[in-house]
């Protein structure tokens, strides 16, 4: 089925990717892209915002690329402003920013804990906090709000080996969080859902988990190893998932927490 998102207009954060190849962020904007979405590109650097909105030019869609940190009030107001002003609307927040920091309670120091919670968690609570006025007046105005849809983690209710306290905490906390808004703006045109992605081949891993392996061929083993499919999904994974949650065929889904793992939360107690 072709045109899932046509006539929306979407904003991805942390649409870039931290290395070569296909980052959760980045995929999901293309597939939005390849589906009818007219895409802000949102991400920290601008080189990786603008190569995502390349590849969807390149494809014949249509997106512009901005550099922000969406931890920063005033580069949300800037980010959502954009959007309104080139497209008029905003139908869909995906929200993809997500850093590690290996360490637990004691190893991790005190200054990464606070950047991981204000890029993982606060980064959220502003982008909705300035996309819920604009889905509520469009409903208001003629019946179409928004959709927003969060990257938590498994990681947030399952430890899963490595201590990354931070990262554990701030993605668990991205459940309660998207359920909270999805119950206060079910009546206001506005669903809120989330995606647990489970263990992912994706640059992330290379670029913030490598360490704690040893080198990357030994992560990827160790990690398929886990999985009950014997093998990682990827970035395609997710994003799929995500284009189901911000189409209009889950209209009627809010304040899921949808596991994208290969069953391996199933297996792991």
């Amino acid at each position: 089925m072709a045109g899932r998102l046509d006539g929306k207009v979407a904003l991805v954060t942390g649409a870039g990717s931290s290395g070569p190849g296909w980052g959760n962020g980045k995929a999901a904007a293309v597939l939005y892209a390849r589906e009818g979405a007219r895409v802000l590109c949102v991400d920290l650097r601008r080189e990786a915002a603008e190569e995502t909105a390349g590849i969807i030019a390149s494809e014949g869609g249509t997106a512009i690329a901005v550099a922000a940190d969406v931890s920063k009030d005033a580069d949300v107001v800037a980010s959502v402003g954009a959007c309104v002003s080139a497209w008029g609307r905003l139908d869909v927040l995906h929200n993809n920013v997500g850093i590690v920091a290996l360490g637990g309670p004691e190893e991790l120091d005190e200054t990464d804990w606070d950047r991981v919670v204000r890029v993982n968690l606060k980064s959220m609570f502003l982008t909705c906090k300035h996309a819920l006025p604009v889905f509520r007046a469009q409903f208001e105005r003629d019946g179409r709000g928004g959709a927003i849809v969060n990257i938590a983690s498994i990681a947030g209710i399952r430890y899963l080996g490595t201590p990354y306290i931070a990262y554990s905490a701030t993605k668990g906390a991205v459940i309660p969080f998207t359920q909270a808004v999805a119950l206060q703006y079910a009546a206001k045109g506005v669903r809120a859902n989330c995606i647990l992605p489970g263990l992912m081949n994706t640059p992330m891993i290379v670029e913030s988990l490598k360490d704690a392996y040893g080198d990357v061929a030994t992560m990827v083993s160790v990690r398929d190893a886990k999985c009950p499919t014997g093998k990682m999904g990827d970035a395609w994974d997710v994003a799929y998932a995500a284009l189901y949650l911000a189409s209009d065929e889950a209209r009627y889904v809010t304040g899921v927490a949808l596991p994208v793992d290969g069953g391996i939360t199933l297996k792991i107690h």
